[in-house]
């Protein structure tokens, strides 16, 4: 089955502020055949080490741009890949196309296509959603975790922040994605702002935008919920790697709160680093993040 999406013009990925990563492209995996996933790969590809850096909605790998830079210090290996419908992946314009499994398999697949292994997980917001069910799939490519403003959604909603959010997402079809993120994280500039908004040169594009909020499960009979209950279980009693945990405190959404529930279900996880000022996008805040979740874990 082919499935209709819109590809972003290149040109505006270009001269994106503190974003100066090679794109590269993958467009045969298996399952999602002529669907082109886009992915940051910087470092060594024998890499002792890979970090692979899981972002959410509606953003894309930009928000990593002040992570990558501290990881590749080290002399790993950094993917940070789009999910499709966002950044410089493909977007199906079919809302419906957009489901838990579809994400989920097609970074499975991509994981293995690049055959990631000694793998740091850093995600937040739909990349923990999403890539918190991972590693219980296949625990022997992943060994630390830095983990930030998510949550594991095993089928309850995660509070009045994220029903508010939930909302606010449904009545914006054509959402403003720079004035979002300028409100959310008043350090931005207006070009970084705008960066954020630049795969989305019009709403035939933001079907992914508009589904991520309605994807999560906030019931227990939802797509998603009976795996992520399961993944729950294996974080709290079977995960053998190291963890860092890092919270934006003024996060409405998935904040301190939701975050001290999730480090309480994560094996021997240590207090987390908090980011008084930090919100929900606490990435742009990366470069310290980084450089403490490196020394906790002696690298």
């Amino acid at each position: 089955m082919t499935i209709e999406a819109r590809r972003t013009p290149d040109d505006r990925f270009a001269d994106l502020p503190g974003y100066d990563f090679a794109p590269h492209y993958v467009d045969d995996l298996t399952g999602y055949e002529g669907l082109r996933v886009h992915y940051v790969d910087e470092g060594p590809q024998d890499a002792g080490r890979t970090f692979l850096c899981l972002h959410g909605q509606p953003t894309w790998s930009y928000l990593y741009r002040r992570m990558i830079p501290v990881f590749l210090e080290t002399g790993a290996r950094v993917v940070a890949p789009d999910w499709l419908g966002f950044g410089g992946s493909d977007k199906p314009v079919d809302d419906g196309v957009y489901t838990f499994h579809f994400h989920r398999n097609m970074m499975v697949a991509l994981i293995e296509g690049l055959e990631l292994h000694n793998v740091t997980l850093v995600c937040q917001d739909w990349g923990g959603l999403l890539g918190l069910t991972i590693p219980p799939a296949m625990p022997e490519r992943f060994e630390r975790l830095i983990v930030m403003n998510t949550a594991i959604a095993v089928g309850e909603s995660p509070g009045e922040g994220f029903e508010a959010w939930k909302a606010y997402a449904a009545s914006q079809p054509d959402m403003d994605i720079a004035a979002l993120m300028k409100r959310a994280t008043p350090i931005l500039t207006d070009a970084e702002a705008n960066a954020y908004a630049a795969p989305f040169p019009d709403v035939s594009y933001k079907a992914g935008v508009r589904r991520f909020p309605e994807l999560v499960m906030v019931s227990p009979d939802m797509e998603g919920a009976e795996l992520s209950r399961r993944a729950q279980a294996w974080w709290a009693e079977e995960w053998q790697g190291e963890s860092f945990m890092a919270v934006g405190m003024a996060d409405p959404v998935l904040g301190p709160q939701q975050m001290a529930r999730l480090r309480a279900g994560i094996r021997n996880c240590p207090p987390a680093m908090e980011i008084e000022e930090g919100g929900h996008f606490v990435q742009e805040w990366g470069e310290p993040i980084a450089r403490a979740a490196l020394a906790a874990f002696g690298s």
